[in-house]
């Protein structure tokens, strides 16, 4: 959050805290009735649990999924998502390419910011040069190297006008790109190329991105947002396609604590709610199935390790964390929600790629890998009497986010090593892992868009996201072959060579990967699983007598 507004921030939140309270002695009535969070009367009202709370509402500054659900309910890019997370017409209602791949002209529709002032083309191309100006400081700036001299320029050695887009005219984008991209369409549907007013942003700065200056395309507004309680969000009357949005008001609530989200959903304060707490799955199998939302999902969960301090740089001790961790154990007995043990760092079912990458030793079994990492434990200077101590920090301070860290750093026990599991606040903990200030960390990676190099692009050698501080040059030149290849089949084949080297070096952790492992009830329609889990509102509808008629439980 803004500094300036830390202290008002802090009043706004003790004081719903305080009406939080005492609106929960009553009968949860209002709710079920769908009036929500200050919802008037005839109002149907979503109130969805939306795991951490946003760090920023700014689309050039937000890094997690729970800060794109509200922003992407707000702001539109070129293309957007439909119900079933596919690619559909966004602020641009059309576009063509060069034969050669390299120039995309997108066609704008007609259609205006919240404020009632027209999109342009120009505020698109002002948006870009923001986000990749080294000034904004933006962790997601690098998504935009694909556009011709984007790197350059957010490394400050070409001005933002030397980047690849145009505006002709006001309704028109051409976008150049350093290399051909079969995925682009569905590329700009990430929340980094949404576009700003630039008439707002110029008048308030940073100040824009909150309740009472913010400005939008999409299918919302931003009416209200008291830190660590809630975010509410209401109807754009100028939204183009508003005959067709259904739900009047969202409320966003952070709910870290699955344990308590849940029973916030039991007692109808929940219409849905971003993740399931795992110790209540054999619970809601048998008492809820039918608000389980459990389907597979392009998003790894992993372990980041420090690769810039001692011994994380040492590739014997990568390989033995790597060994001891037993995947099937903590998906067949923690989790225990249809996740599949991850042995790649590049899920399943990605678009255009072989999949053929993994660890050499998945077929091992367990008790021999074990043997094998307490050998390399003790090459490296390690054993019973020589243990080594490391942090494990992880991103949530809720007691039913400890299992699988409590899992693991038991698993670690039997090869020396003791990690000393440190929970911090989302906010911290991203802080923390970006400037280095980790030896250990527990992170997930879900796809923006369907292609294998949004997860191995994360592990180049000056990315942002690339937490542990891996590099190996010929991982980063594999990746730059695969983007001057045409032939799909030949870019996967190079893809894979690329991921088989980086986990040849155990440059990372890799777990399990995801399944959707939300709660939805079933008066919410709309909600449609999909592979990357993105749920925008302006899809959903609510059959308000089937909600009436839902039972606390």
């Amino acid at each position: 959050m803004h500094r300036s507004t830390i202290l008002r921030s802090f009043c706004f939140a003790v004081c719903a805290a305080t009406l939080g309270a005492l609106a929960a002695c009553g009968d949860g009535k209002q709710a079920n009735k769908g009036t929500g969070s200050g919802g008037q009367p005839g109002q149907v009202v979503l109130n969805r649990g939306n795991g951490a709370e946003p760090g920023t509402l700014d689309p050039h500054l937000v890094y997690a999924n729970w800060e794109n659900n509200i922003v992407g309910d707000m702001i539109m890019g070129l293309t957007t998502e439909n119900a079933k997370g596919e690619p559909t017409p966004g602020a641009a209602e059309s576009w063509e390419t060069s034969p050669d791949g390299l120039t995309w002209t997108f066609h704008l529709r007609d259609h205006q910011w919240s404020d009632g002032q027209r999109v342009t083309a120009g505020d698109f191309v002002f948006a870009w040069r923001r986000i990749l100006d080294p000034k904004t400081a933006s962790a997601y700036a690098y998504y935009l190297n694909l556009i011709k001299n984007a790197e350059a320029v957010n490394t400050g050695k070409l001005p933002g006008t030397e980047l690849g887009v145009t505006a002709p005219d006001a309704r028109t984008l051409v976008v150049t790109l350093e290399h051909p991209a079969p995925y682009l369409v569905e590329y700009m549907a990430h929340v980094s190329t949404f576009p700003v007013p630039r008439h707002v942003v110029e008048a308030k700065g940073a100040a824009w991105a909150r309740a009472g200056a913010y400005v939008g395309n999409g299918a919302y507004t931003l009416v209200e947002w008291i830190p660590n309680d809630h975010v509410t969000l209401e109807k754009n009357p100028r939204f183009y396609d508003a005959a067709n949005v259904k739900v009047d008001r969202i409320v966003f609530y952070p709910t870290m604590d699955y344990t308590a989200a849940l029973r916030r959903l039991r007692a109808g304060e929940l219409d849905t709610q971003s993740r399931l707490p795992p110790r209540e799955i054999d619970w809601l199998r048998e008492n809820m199935a039918d608000v389980l939302s459990i389907a597979p999902v392009l998003t790894t969960e992993f372990l980041t390790v420090n690769q810039t301090k001692k011994p994380f740089d040492d590739k014997r001790v990568r390989e033995a964390l790597n060994l001891a961790l037993d995947r099937e154990a903590l998906t067949q007995r923690i989790r225990k929600m249809d996740e599949r043990p991850a042995y790649s760092f590049v899920p399943p079912a990605i678009a255009n790629y072989p999949g053929v990458a993994g660890f050499s030793f998945k077929s091992m079994p367990q008790a021999e890998r074990v043997k094998r990492a307490q050998e390399l434990m003790r090459q490296a200077g390690y054993g019973p009497n020589n243990r080594l101590k490391a942090t494990y920090d992880i991103r949530s301070s809720a007691p039913d986010q400890l299992r699988d860290p409590a899992a693991i750093q038991s698993m670690w026990r039997e090869i020396y090593v003791d990690a000393d599991i440190r929970q911090n606040d989302t906010q911290v903990f991203y802080s923390k892992i970006q400037q280095g200030d980790f030896e250990i960390g527990g992170a997930a990676w879900g796809a923006d868009f369907n292609d294998s190099t949004n997860f191995l692009d994360l592990l180049r050698k000056g990315n942002a996201s690339n937490y542990g501080r891996y590099e190996n040059p010929k991982f980063d030149a594999l990746l730059d072959e695969a983007n001057r290849e045409i032939d799909l089949a030949k870019r996967g084949e190079k893809l894979a060579q690329a991921e088989q080297i980086a986990l040849d070096d155990y440059a990372l952790i890799p777990t399990l990967f995801w399944v959707s492992g939300g709660l939805t009830r079933p008066y919410v329609k709309g909600w449609e699983p999909n592979a990357t889990d993105t749920h925008r509102t302006r899809w959903v509808s609510i059959d308000e007598q089937a909600r009436a008629a839902t039972p606390r439980q």
